[in-house]
């Protein structure tokens, strides 16, 4: 018998997010889309959602982490447990280097390639793909990873790479002429 899922939606500091979740982890988040309602639709489309529903202790806990995160605390996601079942291995694999860049901290597409032992010319289009369609933004923080020359590059959730700036000036890192500036420099 195949797991259910369930989903939640909830408001945070930047507007209503929510988290998806089956008996095996996270299946997704959501961040905020134009109200609650769009919200919940963007997450029951991609999460494959059979309804809301109360969450168990695991995911309050993990609700309550993103809304600190979302309201400026540091907040370490990297022990969520993520259900990857419906991802390719390919994806599965980057996704999990992706958790070990920490608050504050931020890599490239293409150094994320080379992590992840692509070596093609093509390989920092290949990340980019595949972070495009990250269901866990924020425990899976592609937000993190950034274009050639450190540049913001783009950014799937609603909002675009405007988003992105916000959750990485969340974390500190600010753009000035472009490039990311970490507090105090």
């Amino acid at each position: 018998m195949p797991d259910t899922t369930h989903h939640c939606v909830f408001d945070t500091a930047i507007g209503p997010c929510g988290v998806a979740w089956s008996a095996r982890g996270l299946i997704a988040v959501a961040l905020p889309e134009k109200d609650h309602a769009a919200t919940e639709r963007r997450l029951r489309a991609k999460s494959g959602s059979t309804g809301a529903a109360k969450p168990p202790p695991w995911v309050a806990a993990l609700i309550a982490d993103i809304k600190r995160y979302l309201a400026g605390e540091a907040v370490d996601f990297s022990a969520v447990a993520v259900d990857l079942g419906g991802v390719d291995p390919f994806r599965r694999q980057l996704y999990e280097s992706m958790r070990a860049i920490g608050w504050g901290s931020t890599t490239t597409y293409g150094e994320l390639a080379r992590r992840v032992g692509l070596t093609e010319p093509q390989a920092a289009q290949d990340v980019g793909q595949a972070m495009g369609r990250n269901p866990m933004p924020i425990v899976v923080p592609c937000h993190r990873v950034l274009a050639a020359g450190m540049k913001i590059g783009g950014f799937s959730a609603y909002g675009g790479a405007m988003t992105k700036e916000r959750l990485l000036a969340l974390e500190g890192v600010h753009f000035d002429g472009g490039a990311p500036r970490l507090p105090g420099l």
